[in-house]
C-alpha cells in the first residue's frame, strides 16, 4: 500500500479501469500494511479478511468482464465500530458488546457496498464513542502514527489513525461533539462532520440521538467529496434524516474563493489555546488573503457555556440510549444473578466502562424528577442560544475559521485521570454538533512535529461550500501531502 497510499482515489479509479491494479492486489496490501504497522498503532478491533478476499475476487472478475466501476469501487476502507455491519462484530469497543455479530447493516454500511468498497474491518474507538482520546476503548488504546506515545484523539482514534498510517484509503468515523474532526486535527488527515440528517443514523449505535452524525476520514478534501457523495442522501428509516437534495459535491472543489467572507470567532483563538496552534491558523489565514478572500473577527458569545451544556444534554440522551443494554436481547449476560433487577445491575456493572458509568449516572441525574428543569431544560434553552450565534454570523459571513482543537495531540495517560481537562480538547468543536451544521478538519501544519487541525464550519447543508472553501487551501499548500514516518 505504501507506493499507492499517496495516490488519490481518483487515481486509483484510473488504475483499476486500467488494469494497471486489480482489487485483490489492493486488499493485500492494505492486510500487509496493517501487519506491518498495527501491533502498534492498534486501529483495528476486528479484521474481515475472508469476506474482504471473496468480494475482492468478485470485483476483479467485474473489471475483467468489462464491466463499469463508480469511483470507490474496490478500495479499501475501514468503519468505526459503532457502526453496524452484517456478520462482522460491532462491539462500540465495549465489552458489553464483545460478542455482538449483526444480523443487519447500517444504511452507510449498505451505501458502501452498493459503491463496491471492501470493508477491511472495524476500527477502535473510544467505549461507546464517550471520550476524545481512544483510551477509553475497554479493548486497548490506539496509538498516534505520528508518534506512538500520544494518543490519536477521539472517538473517532481508530479511523483516523488508520488514514494517516495507510492502512486504508478512507474511513468512516462518527461524531457527537468533535469525534470526527478533532482525530482527524491529531492525526494530520481531513475529517468531515456532514449537517445533521444529511447522513442517515440508521445503524448508527446511539450515544446522543440530537447530536450523532456519520462522516467521513481521508487524505485529501476531493478524497471527502466522493465519499460523502456516496453516503449522503434521504433514508425512510432513520426518523431524523433530511429531504435535501445532494449536490455534486465534486463539481464545487474550483479553487475560487475569490470575495469569500470568513468570521474567525474570537472565543476560539482565546485564552486556553495553544500559542503555535493559534499561529498556523494565522498562517492560514493570511493564504485565505491571498487567494481573494476577506476576514473578519466575529464572536459566538455563548461559546464558553458550550461545554456544559453539550455533557449535560449528551449524557441525559446517553443514560437513556444506554438503558437497552441490560443483558437480555443481546451483548454479554452475568453469570449466577440472583433476579432479574441483579441481571440488570452485575450486567452493566461488568460491561460497561469508567467513562460510560459516569456519564450514564450524570444524564440520569439531570434528567431526574426535581432537576430536569434545573439542568436539562435549561442546557436545552442553551444549546438555542449557541445556535443563533451561529444563525447571526453567518447573515454577514460564508465560512466561520478557527482551530479544530486548542492544542496538538496529548500523550497517552496524561489526561486520563482527569475527565475536566479531557473535556476541554473539545470546546472548538462542540457548539457546531450543538447548531447541527457541518465542518472540517483540514491539515494546517505542525507545532512541534505534531498536526494542527484548521476548523472550517458552514451553513447548515452547504457542505459543498465547506469543502471549496477546504479545497482551495489545500490546493495552495503542502500540509495535507505530510506523512507520518511508521
Amino acid at each position: 500500500m505504501a507506493s499507492t497510499f499517496d495516490l488519490r482515489l481518483q487515481d486509483l479509479h484510473s488504475k483499476l479501469n486500467g488494469k494497471e491494479v486489480s482489487v485483490a492486489e489492493l486488499v493485500e496490501a492494505s492486510y500487509k500494511r496493517i501487519a506491518d504497522t498495527d501491533f502498534e498503532i492498534k486501529a483495528f478491533l476486528t479484521l474481515n479478511e475472508e469476506q474482504a478476499r471473496k468480494d475482492a475476487a468478485e470485483l476483479d472478475n467485474q473489471l475483467a468482464s468489462g464491466a463499469e466501476c463508480g469511483l470507490l469501487f474496490g478500495l479499501p476502507a475501514g468503519i468505526k465500530d459503532n457502526i453496524v455491519t452484517e456478520n462482522l462484530l460491532t462491539t462500540c469497543a465495549s465489552q458489553f458488546l464483545s460478542n455482538y455479530n449483526p444480523i443487519y447493516n447500517a444504511t452507510v454500511s449498505r451505501k458502501l457496498k452498493a459503491a463496491q468498497s471492501v470493508t477491511i474491518g472495524k476500527l477502535n474507538m473510544d467505549e461507546f464513542a464517550m471520550g476524545g482520546s481512544n483510551e477509553n476503548s475497554s479493548f486497548y488504546p490506539t496509538r498516534n502514527p505520528w508518534h506512538t506515545d500520544y494518543v490519536p484523539g477521539g472517538s473517532s482514534g481508530g479511523s483516523a489513525a488508520a488514514v494517516a498510517a495507510g492502512q486504508v484509503y478512507f474511513s468512516l468515523g462518527s461524531d457527537t461533539g468533535g469525534s470526527i474532526r478533532q482525530p482527524a486535527s491529531y492525526c494530520g488527515v481531513v475529517g468531515l462532520k456532514p449537517t445533521y440528517g444529511l447522513v442517515s443514523r440508521f445503524g448508527l449505535v446511539a450515544f446522543a440521538s440530537s447530536l450523532d452524525q456519520i462522516g467521513p476520514i481521508t487524505k485529501n478534501v476531493e478524497d471527502s467529496a466522493y465519499v460523502l457523495q456516496a453516503i449522503a442522501g434521504y433514508d425512510e428509516l432513520d426518523s431524523t434524516s433530511a429531504k435535501v437534495e445532494i449536490p455534486d459535491y465534486s463539481s464545487s472543489l474550483t479553487g475560487d474563493v475569490k470575495g469569500l467572507r470568513i468570521g474567525v470567532p474570537k472565543e476560539y483563538l482565546g485564552q486556553g489555546i495553544d500559542p503555535k496552534v493559534k499561529e498556523s491558523v494565522l498562517a492560514a489565514l493570511k493564504v485565505y488573503e491571498s487567494l481573494g478572500a476577506t476576514w473578519e473577527e466575529v464572536s459566538l458569545p455563548h461559546t464558553e457555556y458550550a461545554i456544559a451544556t453539550y455533557y449535560l444534554l449528551a449524557s441525559s440522551e446517553a443514560s437513556s440510549n444506554l438503558a437497552r443494554f441490560d443483558g437480555v436481547r443481546y451483548g454479554v449476560r452475568a453469570d449466577n444473578p440472583d433476579s432479574l433487577i441483579d441481571l440488570y445491575r452485575k450486567s452493566r456493572s461488568q460491561g460497561f466502562g469508567p467513562e460510560v458509568k459516569r456519564r450514564i449516572m450524570l444524564g440520569t441525574y439531570a434528567l431526574s424528577s426535581g432537576y430536569y428543569d434545573a439542568y436539562y431544560l435549561k442546557a436545552q434553552k442553551v444549546r438555542t442560544l449557541i445556535k443563533q450565534d451561529f444563525d447571526e454570523v453567518f447573515k454577514q459571513f460564508d465560512v466561520i475559521i478557527g482551530p479544530t482543537a486548542p492544542t496538538t495531540a496529548f500523550k497517552i495517560g496524561e489526561q486520563v485521570g482527569d475527565p475536566l481537562t479531557m473535556y476541554l480538547n473539545d470546546i472548538c468543536t462542540i457548539p457546531v454538533n450543538l447548531a447541527g451544521v457541518p465542518a472540517i478538519s483540514i491539515p494546517c501544519g505542525l507545532a512541534d512535529n505534531m498536526p494542527v487541525g484548521l476548523q472550517i464550519i458552514g451553513k447548515a447543508f452547504d457542505e459543498a461550500t465547506v469543502l471549496r472553501v477546504a479545497h482551495a487551501f489545500e490546493q495552495n499548500t503542502e500540509h495535507h501531502k505530510l506523512r507520518p514516518q511508521l
